[in-house]
């Protein structure tokens, strides 16, 4: 090859090399695929999601809250031992990649991922299980609700079914119970039982709910009270390819107006708590989708029975007769529910439909009230709740209308609210005569619903109403401890006919909550326990 030539070819190998370095020095993100990342020096814009939600958390410490809000973000940033399915409520492997059960059902063992780090760098193993269990169990009510919910107590009180939870290598646990419980899997699963850093709990103390740390797919930033919480891509996350996004902005709009609004105009990607009404709206804006979650919940008007005159079953059965439940859930849920004449929903086993629901009957509550000495009625405060839920939109215009029901057979009741967190405190405390509240099922199992929300056990925890009943105590325990699924179903029909006979709640309704985003918004899967794992999802 002759000189020139060869000048030539040098020439235009530089002039090419060049121009393929520029190409890859530009900051020109939109240029690249779905999901690609730039060359080595360049730099692509940041995926970050905002979620759009009616209330703030509580606390970020899953194990001492009840609230979706505050799962909904915990759920992110913590992982269980067993997960559930992508939208039920099966169990899969989590931070347990395999378990075996005991024939006796007395013990558990567990086998646990290896290499798996929270975000403080602390090594995930079997000790680090061991030590989340011993700091819950030394608990009580106040500190961890859930706990004794669904555990039966703490320490060494006589109720309590976890016996000792054991490491028994680096990567295995064993978990031994007093007696079987059915849903003991399903149990370990939910939200409350997330595994946090041992590291960071036993440093913060009761701060740790400001600076949680988990192993979950995205590490807290920062949270600005009642306005936003942030989370960021927890880069050594141990499930491949997760998370997609860099970062999520949990964002509070209570009103739904606003919510709606500020989804229209882009400013943030998903809202939940669509109110029934506005769904048709989304679903005419092409740039727009609506998600259904599997409905799993209820909607409640809850009598704290230590308080005159819920006292009187009477009087609580006359209330239950004087709301028009069908007209609430037409007016306020435009047929996207069903009313509810039972504390489970129709798709918990153990539903028994047998059971025929108060009728709205004001004569019928008159009587009732009369019997009770109240034929001239009485008066009463009405908490109605200041956040959107799940399992009712609007609760301030539940209230009102069912203020007026009331007022029809002679109540009056005073509308009172506060915010969310100190909504939820007072009605623990038995502070409220009546209280609006609900429930989104945490594990798919009717022992979620009867005994966390109804047992004497859970009387100021989960259980608002303080309503105590030996014989559904003993017949919940019974169920609890029944791995045979027929006679657990049986267990649970009787102990609903029970509650409705003592009707310690109006039942109100079991909705089909709705959610909307963007149509750039990829695999966001709805779930029925209302704690949503963005893990997955995606932006275009």
């Amino acid at each position: 090859m002759g000189k020139k030539k060869f000048l030539s070819w040098a020439f235009l190998l530089l002039l090419l090399v060049s121009t393929a370095l520029y190409g890859c020095s530009s900051d020109n993100a939109s240029e690249g695929g779905e999901g690609e990342g730039g060359s080595e020096g360049g730099s692509t814009e940041e995926k970050t999601l905002i979620f759009g939600r009616g209330g703030d958390s509580v606390s970020l410490d899953p194990i001492t809250v009840t609230d979706g809000e505050s799962f909904k973000v915990t759920k992110n940033v913590f992982d269980t031992l067993v997960n559930f399915g992508e939208q039920d409520t099966e169990i899969e492997p989590a931070l347990a990649s395999d378990w075996v059960a005991s024939e006796d059902g007395l013990t558990y063992t567990l086998t646990l991922e290896e290499g798996v780090k929270f975000h403080d760098d602390t090594d995930f193993n079997a000790e680090a299980v061991v030590k989340n269990f011993e700091r819950w169990a030394a608990g009580d009510g106040e500190q961890f609700p859930y706990y004794g919910s669904m555990f039966g107590g703490y320490g060494d009180e006589e109720g309590h079914v976890i016996e000792s939870v054991e490491a028994t290598g680096d990567y295995e646990v064993v978990f031994t119970l007093k007696r079987p419980q059915a849903p003991f899997l399903k149990n370990l699963a939910m939200s409350p039982f997330a595994i946090a850093s041992p590291t960071a709990f036993e440093s913060a103390g009761d701060a740790f709910g400001d600076n949680p740390v988990g192993t979950g797919p995205f590490k807290f930033v920062e949270w600005k009270r009642n306005d936003t919480i942030t989370i960021e891509k927890f880069d050594d996350y141990w499930v491949e390819d997760e998370p997609k996004l860099d970062q999520v902005v949990f964002r509070a709009i209570p009103d739904n107006s606003a919510r709606l609004n500020a989804l229209l105009s882009g400013e943030i990607d998903l809202a939940d708590g669509i109110t029934p009404s506005d769904g048709a709206t989304i679903e005419a804006d092409e740039n727009l989708q609506l998600f259904e979650r599997p409905s799993m919940n209820v909607g409640y008007l809850g009598m704290t029975v230590t308080r005159e005159p819920f006292d009187d079953p009477k009087v609580r059965q006359a209330v239950n007769h004087a709301i028009d439940k069908q007209a609430l859930v037409d007016a306020f849920f435009e047929g996207r529910a069903e009313v509810a004449k039972n504390p489970i929903p129709p798709v918990i086993s153990g539903y028994n439909d047998s059971i025929e629901g108060y009728d709205y009957n004001p004569e019928r509550a008159k009587e009732l009230l009369a019997e009770a000495g109240l034929e001239d009625g009485f008066e009463m405060e009405l908490y109605a709740m200041p956040v959107p839920r799940p399992y009712m939109p609007d609760g301030q215009k539940v209230a009102e209308a069912i203020q007026k029901n009331l007022a029809d057979v002679g109540v009056t009741a005073e509308i009172v609210s506060f915010e969310w967190a100190t909504y939820l405190e007072k009605a623990a405390n038995g502070e409220a005569d009546a209280f609006l509240l609900g429930w989104t099922g945490d594990n798919g199992d009717a022992d979620n619903f009867l005994y966390a929300l109804l047992d004497q056990d859970n009387v100021g925890t989960n259980n608002y109403t303080y309503y105590e009943n030996q014989e559904l105590h003993d017949i919940l325990i019974q169920a609890q401890s029944e791995v045979e699924e027929e006679v657990r179903n049986d267990l649970y029909m009787q102990a609903q006919e029970i509650i409705h006979e003592d009707a310690p709640w109006v039942p109100l309704a079991h909705s089909t909550p709705l959610l909307a985003g963007g149509n750039n918004v990829i695999n966001f899967k709805a779930h029925p326990t209302g704690s949503d794992k963005l893990a997955s999802v995606d932006l275009e």
